[in-house]
């Protein structure tokens, strides 16, 4: 007898990335695809049919999860935005893969994807109460509450990486200013420094004590806004993935000493801030998960 299987996606501005994978988490068959350009919902939608076909020739699957680099709806029916996707608003995306594919399909954000992922087989899989912050491009953020995923009423929490940490700091695309993005993305770093996060990483691997004092200052930044989400979640631990995190060694001491000088005893107990397990697999293999709670429901 064939064991059932599901397809988890990870849509991204460059990439999309797609497994096959059993109900234990294993991933049977992967695929990784360029994204059109320009990535507007029908050409990505075209690309994925496609590329389910080659990762499901037998069409054997039972459900597909996708996840999309911005909120979805609380139904995970609706891709609401997509950032960095050209014309991705309100695009009915589970329908349409639904109409193309025959399989139920369940929509959510990459982030809350990289959390569900890390809570199922990676970091997080030992704690019921987390957060995940995911150190990319922007900043993104999940919750996971009692061991399932927070995202508000109507599916846009957790938004992690636009907390204010700076009134008076640069803008934000998300039309907030001196958000925790602009100080702990990609782009942030690129801004601040004139450098990529790995040319750092390897510069303060090699004793470079100007990239070292870089990551001292990284790190207290990100502290300062950890302490602000762990006085409201107060949680179990706090899991940093995305490209910066590669750097954990050298941010880590800083961002602890910062919580640990702003955020009081009561409300940080025990609290464990670990790197990722998962890597770059972690969306697709969030978005599995997703699928078969998807198939479960039904």
């Amino acid at each position: 007898m064939i064991k059932p299987e599901v397809i988890g996606i990870d849509v991204g501005g460059t990439a999309i990335k797609l497994g096959r994978f059993s109900q234990d988490g294993t991933c049977w068959q992967s695929l990784t695809v360029e994204t059109p350009q320009p990535a507007t919902p029908e050409a990505v939608l075209s690309v994925m049919v496609d590329a389910i076909a080659q990762v499901d020739p037998d069409n054997q699957t039972i459900a597909i999860g996708v996840g999309t680099p911005g909120p979805a709806d609380a139904t995970g029916r609706i891709a609401q935005i997509a950032i960095n996707l050209p014309q991705w608003h309100n695009v009915p995306l589970a329908d349409w893969l639904e109409a193309k594919t025959g399989k139920p399909t369940v929509i959510a954000n990459d982030a809350n994807c990289a959390g569900v992922a890390e809570a199922w087989l990676g970091a997080g899989r030992n704690w019921h109460n987390f957060i995940m912050l995911t150190l990319g491009t922007g900043v993104g953020g999940a919750i996971i509450l009692d061991g399932k995923l927070f995202v508000g009423h109507r599916g846009a929490g957790g938004e992690l990486g636009l907390i204010t940490c700076n009134p008076n700091g640069p803008m934000c695309n998300s039309g907030n200013q001196g958000s925790l993005e602009q100080y702990a993305s990609i782009i942030a770093i690129r801004r601040r420094t004139g450098k990529e996060p790995a040319e750092l990483g390897a510069l303060a691997e090699a004793g470079d004590s100007d990239a070292l004092a870089f990551w001292q200052e990284y790190g207290r930044d990100l502290g300062t806004g950890l302490a602000s989400l762990i006085y409201v979640l107060t949680p179990e631990a706090i899991v940093i993935g995305g490209g910066v995190s590669a750097s954990f060694k050298f941010f880590f001491p800083a961002a602890k000493a910062e919580i640990e000088r702003r955020v009081m005893a009561t409300s940080r107990f025990g609290l464990q801030l670990l790197p990722a397990e998962l890597g770059n697999s972690a969306g697709m293999v969030g978005a599995a998960k997703l699928a078969w709670e998807c198939c479960i429901k039904i």
